[in-house]
């Protein structure tokens, strides 16, 4: 699955899902400069989720345990309460979690990617591993969609869009780039957020206020962009950083090349 060119647009509707959590949201606000190291911030996450899903057992825990302490030095501070927290608790790991895998299997199954129930409940069962890595307990993480569903029903009345989630939603309408790249934002960019926007369930487009195309007309578009992008021959797709794929081809051969045609049942 992670594989797939829609993981990009799954991986904006995540940022666009995290930032609903107002406490979680505070910790990358208050932490780090993300309008000005925008896309050195998107690299990250992706180097650490294509490190712990095509690097070596000892890789992904390297990677893991420097989330840990970078997380464990961290703090916010609730404006309202003045209250200081860490941006490592439970709460918050769990929410940018669950707000994560809920967008991959979401975007990937709705653009057309084949995955049966039972294969949609492994794939999140699996991911108590990743949750782990990062510093949860896994036997306090969601393991099926049906534990997945009734976990955003629980949390759902601590979600708001504050201003913090106003900032991420106008930054990633309108990332920072080059002048010379401003026409291809407003051209490729803005559309492939847009459409992140559209697939974000309707309780969260409701909390943001903004409209959404119709359940079905999104379906569609999704289905069009997936088509689209999985026409790009993957060994090209593959060379985008940070090149996990090919690397964990070279070390472990051709046969390990990913595709949905490998699904086990």
């Amino acid at each position: 699955m992670h594989g797939d060119p829609m993981m990009w647009v799954a991986g904006i509707r995540a940022l666009y899902l995290q930032a609903l959590h107002p406490r979680a949201v505070r910790g990358v606000t208050q932490n780090s400069d993300f309008r000005r190291d925008a896309w050195g911030r998107l690299m990250r996450t992706a180097d650490f989720v294509g490190t712990t899903t095509y690097g070596t057992t000892e890789a992904a825990e390297q990677a893991g345990a420097r989330v840990r302490k970078i997380h464990s030095m961290l703090t916010a501070t609730d404006p309202d309460s003045g209250e200081r927290y860490g941006v490592d608790e439970p709460e918050l790991l769990l929410w940018v979690h669950c707000a994560e895998i809920d967008s991959y299997l979401h975007v990937l199954r709705r653009s057309g990617f084949p995955l049966t129930d039972a294969q949609a409940d492994r794939y999140i069962a699996e991911h108590r591993a990743g949750a782990r890595l990062v510093g949860l307990d896994p036997a306090t993480v969601p393991a099926d969609r049906a534990e997945l569903a009734a976990y955003f029903t629980r949390v759902r009345p601590r979600l708001a869009a504050g201003p913090e989630a106003r900032e991420v939603d106008a930054f990633l309408l309108r990332p920072p780039v080059h002048p010379l790249l401003v026409p291809a934002r407003a051209l490729l960019w803005r559309r492939v957020a847009l459409l992140a926007y559209a697939a974000l369930p309707p309780y969260a487009q409701e909390l943001y206020g903004r409209p959404a195309p119709a359940p079905a007309a999104v379906t569609r578009r999704l289905r069009a962009t997936g088509a689209l992008l999985r026409r790009i021959p993957a060994r090209l797709r593959w060379q985008l950083p940070p090149k996990h794929i090919l690397r964990a081809m070279a070390r472990l051969g051709p046969d390990a090349r990913p595709a949905p045609a490998k699904l086990r049942p």
